[in-house]
């Protein structure tokens, strides 16, 4: 069978902030040459990535995708804008859905959300809830918002409350199964949209559960998400979109606090079996980590602790070639 990933070309224009951070990122991988009012051009084996003057981005080769997605989630977290990377005819398609937009704080809803996607160690976890009119007061009094806000402490402490206390379902998918949809043609926000489906069907087959609205944090257009889980068997449609979810959607804040929740629980298992403090995100001080781990397990470790198509996988085996 032929699974091969194919080469493709994804190009969007990035906001004067992110500009700023992709020069400061790439400056010491630029080539020496660059094309025609290029500001640089990266060449790595399975991407090239060229920024132009005007702020236009353009990632070329079969990793164009990861590349390119970590781009896209800066803009979204930090500039709450949503780049649609499926077509290359952007006409500013982005219609004020300020009706869609509107905050759901008080109203019975079911949402999801997600964590793990910019880790490198550690699962992918997808949690969707369902937060009734009844259980909203229990929710403002544990002082739930975005997750992003809480600190760990806090979220340990209030996560277990939810848990027992709000109806939801969590797919926790380890870094073998992530690792196992990345070798064929699938990119991570198709997990991430096939991940979000199961959980909201899951959830709104639950007895009693009665709702307004389903609102995903969004994580992409769309048109893109929709097209992402055509082919699966049964498919939640009636979903609402929102970018910062958790601070207009009380079921999104409470997915996010429970997703948060599970993935540390599970990056203090790892730090427990290595005995080493597993760092989250996807710094150099997770390369360092990583060179130790394979240096003392094998290379093979990698597959079943973290997500191999993130540049640290390449970084890790430069650290460990230099301390040969």
């Amino acid at each position: 069978m032929n699974n091969k990933i194919k080469p493709s070309t994804i190009v969007f224009k990035v906001s004067d902030n992110i500009k700023e951070m992709m020069i400061k990122h790439y400056e010491d991988m630029k080539c020496e040459k660059t094309p025609p009012y290029a500001i640089f051009q990266v060449k790595d084996y399975d991407c090239v990535t060229t920024l132009y003057e005007s702020g236009k981005v353009m990632f070329q080769g079969i990793g164009a995708d990861i590349e390119a997605s970590f781009w896209t989630e800066q803009e979204r977290v930090l500039n709450n804008k949503i780049i649609d990377t499926s077509s290359k005819d952007k006409e500013k398609k982005e219609k004020d859905k300020k009706d869609e937009h509107k905050v759901f704080i008080n109203e019975s809803s079911v949402g999801s959300d997600e964590v793990g996607t910019g880790d490198y160690f550690g699962p992918l976890v997808v949690t969707a809830s369902f937060v009734s009119k009844e259980n909203i007061s229990f929710m403002q009094d544990l002082g739930v918002r975005d997750s992003k806000k809480l600190t760990d402490d806090k979220i340990i402490q209030i996560a277990p409350k939810l848990i027992k206390k709000i109806p939801h379902t969590t797919i926790v998918l380890s870094n073998k199964e992530y690792n196992d949809y990345h070798s064929t043609d699938v990119n991570m926000n198709k997990i991430k949209a096939i991940l979000h489906n199961k959980c909201l069907l899951s959830v709104i087959k639950k007895d009693n559960v009665s709702y307004s609205k389903i609102v995903v944090d969004q994580f992409e257009p769309e048109k893109s998400y929709y097209a992402h889980i055509a082919k699966v068997p049964e498919r939640v449609t009636n979903i609402t979109f929102m970018t910062k979810a958790e601070d207009q959607c009380m079921s999104v804040a409470a997915s996010s606090i429970i997703s948060r929740y599970i993935f540390l629980k599970e990056m203090k298992k790892l730090s427990e079996r290595f005995g080493i403090e597993m760092p989250l995100g996807a710094s150099s001080m997770v390369d360092e980590v990583g060179a130790t781990l394979v240096t003392k397990h094998g290379k093979d470790i990698l597959k079943e602790i973290a997500k191999l198509n993130f540049k640290n996988t390449e970084k890790i085996e430069e650290i460990i070639k230099t301390r040969k």
